[in-house]
């Protein structure tokens, strides 16, 4: 692969400072760059404790080590994209309850009430009596627990609307710098980790290829391309605005016959609209919003391991992963599966 794993784990400090990655050297804090970094390597991880609500990563370090590597970008501007993405309150109780070590005990519990459940249904026959009996129903409620964790691992690899796409816009920004994004989660003892992955990325091949790929389907195949730019999409909420002559008779019908004094404040009325993330147009743009929004699904499984298998012809040199261009090909613009997880 084009990045190192971490080297001694994760800091035990309480801040739970930043941690810059070389391709020549893994210490803490230091920066040993090369004139050509290749693309997908791993140039440095945020870490935070996301059991404290208080605990934030350390932007103002990660602000210096950006400008160190020769990225001008406004501090005020990639922060808070950050803070909307992935430090809220929602955003980060769903990364709880989606990470691993809520998934471990998940599997735990299910394993227990699925053994204690098929067992005392095996006491009911005559032969729940034997100790074979247990030994199948063990057997059997490991099977099961194996086959639910390996769905839950293959619902992992799909693009999370509710963690990757979030990152869409600070990952805008990035990719013109050549840096794209992701977030993932780690075990640390009793600590569930958050970590906010910055990968080195050029797009300007994979730009080149995915668009001609597009433009290709837009001519022979319009309508699967269609049906699978229709699965990348959001549930937005907007509120219903009336006409002007409809509203001015409504108030009219529902303001009282005697004056209260009372100002009663009504919630504007909202409805639920269906938004697409890709609309129509030249295959360039809707190119670049594909490796804008499926940057944030790339890295995080670019930097666990769990890409596709690559076929030949990628843009990450030194190495057998997928670039780019070539997951959201095999993902996001293949009309025999869908890829898309969180809906």
């Amino acid at each position: 692969m084009a990045h190192k794993p971490p080297a001694g784990g994760i800091e035990k400090s309480g801040s739970f400072s930043s941690i810059l990655y070389c391709k020549s050297d893994l210490k803490e804090g230091a920066l040993q760059w090369v004139k050509e970094p290749l693309n997908g390597q791993v140039l440095m991880v945020l870490s935070m404790d996301n059991n404290c609500s208080a605990t934030s990563f350390d932007m103002e370090l990660c602000a210096e080590k950006l400008k160190s590597l020769g990225v001008e970008v406004a501090a005020d501007q990639w922060k808070r994209l950050i803070q909307d993405a992935v430090l809220k309150p929602e955003v980060r109780r769903y990364m709880f309850y989606n990470s691993r070590a809520f998934q471990i005990a998940i599997a735990v519990v299910f394993y227990v009430s699925l053994w204690t459940n098929i067992y005392s249904t095996v006491q009911l026959c005559s032969f729940g009596r034997y100790w074979e009996a247990s030994v199948l129903v063990t057997l059997a409620a490991v099977a099961v627990t194996v086959v639910v964790i390996l769905v839950i691992d293959r619902r992992q690899r799909k693009l999370n609307m509710n963690t990757d796409v979030r990152l869409a816009a600070v990952n805008e920004i990035f990719i013109k710098h050549s840096l794209i994004l992701g977030i993932t989660d780690a075990l640390d003892g009793p600590h569930n980790i958050l970590q906010l992955w910055f990968v080195r990325f050029s797009p300007e091949r994979c730009l080149q290829s995915l668009s001609a790929h597009i433009a290709d389907l837009q001519r022979t195949r319009p309508s699967g391309l269609r049906h699978s730019l229709d699965q990348l999409c959001v549930v937005m909420e907007a509120a219903v605005r009336p006409d002007p002559g409809t509203e001015e008779e409504a108030l009219r019908e529902e303001s009282p016959l005697l004056s209260s004094g009372v100002n009663l404040n009504k919630k504007p009325v909202t409805c639920n609209e269906l938004l697409c993330l890709v609309p129509e147009g030249p295959p360039e743009v809707m190119a670049q919003q594909l490796l804008v929004i499926f940057s944030g699904c790339y890295a995080r499984l670019l930097v666990t391991g769990r890409l596709p298998r690559a076929v030949a012809g990628g843009h990450l040199e030194h190495s057998s992963m997928p670039c780019l261009c070539q997951f959201i090909k095999t993902t996001a613009l293949n009309t025999h599966q869908s890829w898309f997880a969180g809906r």
